[in-house]
């Protein structure tokens, strides 16, 4: 969701890319279903290990930003180019057990969420994307509620 909504909302300013340590191998249909509810373009999203852009080749990440409350525990790679990094933590929806009405319920109030914080950092001034200022602009962003 992360990366659907600051790919659009960014409009070419950001190239967002998603990623896990443990990805699923497969979309969440209740993901799909609520960034298509939102327009936004769904057919090039693909389930993607982090790992992959660790690797020589890999696109070169000027900021990470991880999303997943358990995330914030794990031991991420050591990023090529040391980006600002930030920890914005949500609900994992996908672990949400209930109804498929309570889920989509669910799944929508974390997209509510994540496109709010990502509509604040695409709104960010191009001054504070630079690396000397996009570290204290993220800490401040984290602070908001989502």
């Amino acid at each position: 969701m992360a990366e659907a909504a600051l790919n659009h909302l960014g409009q070419g300013r950001f190239e967002a890319y998603s990623a896990g340590s443990m990805p699923a191998g497969r979309l969440n249909p209740f993901t799909l279903e609520v960034l298509r509810k939102h327009g936004h373009p769904v057919d090039r999203l693909r389930s993607k290990s982090w790992n992959e852009f660790a690797t020589p080749g890999a696109p070169e990440m000027d900021l990470v930003i991880t999303v997943c409350d358990n995330a914030a525990g794990e031991v991420c790679p050591v990023w090529p180019g040391r980006p600002a990094a930030a920890h914005w933590g949500f609900e994992d929806p996908a672990a949400f057990v209930g109804s498929d009405e309570a889920t989509r319920a669910r799944f929508e109030k974390v997209y509510q969420q994540i496109h709010r914080r990502m509509r604040q950092l695409a709104a960010l001034p191009n001054a504070s994307l630079d690396s000397a200022h996009l570290r204290d602009a993220l800490e401040g962003l984290a602070q908001r509620e989502p």
